[in-house]
C-alpha cells in the first residue's frame, strides 16, 4: 500500500495529500517530523537507516524520524513510528519546528515541515531491521567528533537539528 504525505504551505497549514515518493520526486513541502532521545547519561540515541531505504540508505540520523498520517496529530505519529521503528515508547515533547530542502543524488528531494520532538529513555531498544540497520548512544561530545571527521555519513536534517537544538539549550 503506498504510503501519502501531508503537503502543507509555510505556516504548515495543510494543503492535500500525495504519495510520499512522488512528493520527494517532485520536492514539494510536507509535513514531517523528527525524534531526539537522550537517556540518563545525557547520550543521545542515533540510528543507521536501513540499507535499502529509497533515500539516505545506511546515513545515521536520530533515533526516528517519519511522517503524519491524515488526521493523525504530530504527538500520535511520533509514538507509532518509536514503536515500530526501535520497539519502545516514552513520553514526548515539540521542542521546535523549522522548514528545509535538500536534494539527493539519486534525484530525489526533501522539503519538509520538520517537528522536532525529544524525549529520554533509559531502556531497552528493540529495532525494526526493516527500518534500521544498528542503533548506538554517544554523547554529545563524541556525535561532534564524528561529525566533524565524517560529516557526509550523517542525514542533512540530523545535523540541522542538532545546530538548532544547540541554539535553544
Amino acid at each position: 500500500m503506498p504510503e501519502y504525505v501531508i503537503l502543507v504551505n509555510e505556516q504548515d497549514q495543510e494543503l492535500w495529500t500525495m504519495k510520499k515518493l512522488e512528493a520527494h520526486q517532485k520536492a514539494l513541502l510536507h509535513r514531517c517530523f523528527s525524534i531526539l532521545i537522550f537517556n540518563s547519561k545525557n547520550e543521545l540515541l542515533i540510528q543507521q537507516r536501513a540499507l535499502d531505504k529509497y533515500h539516505c540508505p545506511g546515513i545515521r540520523a536520530n533515533a526516528c524520524c517519519s511522517h503524519q498520517r491524515q488526521g493523525e496529530s504530530t504527538l500520535d505519529a511520533a509514538h507509532r513510528r518509536l514503536q515500530e521503528e526501535l520497539g519502545f515508547d516514552c513520553p514526548l515533547e515539540e521542542k521546535f519546528h523549522f522548514v528545509y530542502k535538500a536534494e539527493f543524488d539519486n534525484g530525489l528531494t526533501e522539503h519538509e515541515f520538520d517537528h522536532v520532538l525529544v524525549g529520554n529513555y533509559d531502556g531497552e531498544v528493540l529495532p525494526n531491521p526493516e527500518e534500521v540497520v544498528n542503533y548506538k548512544r554517544v554523547s554529545l561530545e563524541e556525535l561532534d567528533q564524528e561529525l566533524q571527521n565524517s560529516p557526509e555519513k550523517y542525514a542533512v536534517w540530523f545535523k540541522i537539528i542538532l545546530e538548532k537544538w544547540r541554539g535553544i539549550n
